[in-house]
């Protein structure tokens, strides 16, 4: 290594990140958050390399990141990443973007990416309950599984509902705050709000 190469510690993210200050921001303040919430992911069933891929594009500055970033950033195989992001395209987790002018994909979550993912599941919800109540016939409301198929086939008919509208009720409250937001600024203009001289 030459007298004037920077030395950087092994694994460390490299400082020329576009939307993180230096290598040591990384791994003191982005990276810790980054594991410790695909740790949350991964107990609550998704799969690892697809967790820590989600929660490093998450926490990035742009909310979008190439494979290559990925695989310096999470130091792992740029195999691993290809699986994790196949996954999360095909769950509608993050989408696929292809930089302007150039060849490279990059992977961004998308702007409402929560309920993305609940919204996903509330076609799964419809599925549960179709296949639940088939099921309470077939077995028959009279006997003890056929009945407790049918209070499945209850529940999911009444979580997708409130779901429904909590979704509806999110996006109220998004609207509420861009108005908010946009009124703030228009308060800020020099000017803004007076009458004519």
């Amino acid at each position: 290594m030459g007298a004037n190469e920077e030395k950087r510690r092994p694994g460390a993210a490299p400082s020329s990140r576009a939307d993180t200050a230096t290598a040591e921001d990384y791994d003191t303040r982005v990276g810790p958050f980054v594991e410790h919430l695909a740790a949350d992911l991964t107990e609550a069933g998704m799969q690892r390399m697809a967790a820590r891929v989600f929660a490093c594009v998450l926490a990035s500055e742009e909310g979008a990141l190439s494979s290559a970033e990925l695989a310096e950033r999470l130091r792992c195989s740029p195999a691993a990443i290809s699986g994790a992001v196949r996954y999360l395209s095909q769950t509608h987790m993050i989408r696929r973007e292809r930089e302007p002018g150039s060849r490279r994909e990059r992977y961004r979550v998308h702007d409402d990416t929560w309920m993305e993912m609940f919204t996903q599941r509330d076609d799964f919800l419809m599925k549960w309950a179709s296949t639940m109540r088939t099921g309470a016939r077939q077995l028959g409301t009279d006997t003890a599984a056929g009945r407790r198929i049918h209070e499945s086939a209850e529940f999911f008919d009444f979580l997708k509902t409130e779901l429904t509208d909590l979704l509806e009720r999110w996006r109220e409250r998004q609207a509420q705050r861009d108005r908010r937001t946009e009124g703030s600024s228009a308060s800020d203009v020099p000017g803004a709000g007076e009458g004519p001289g």
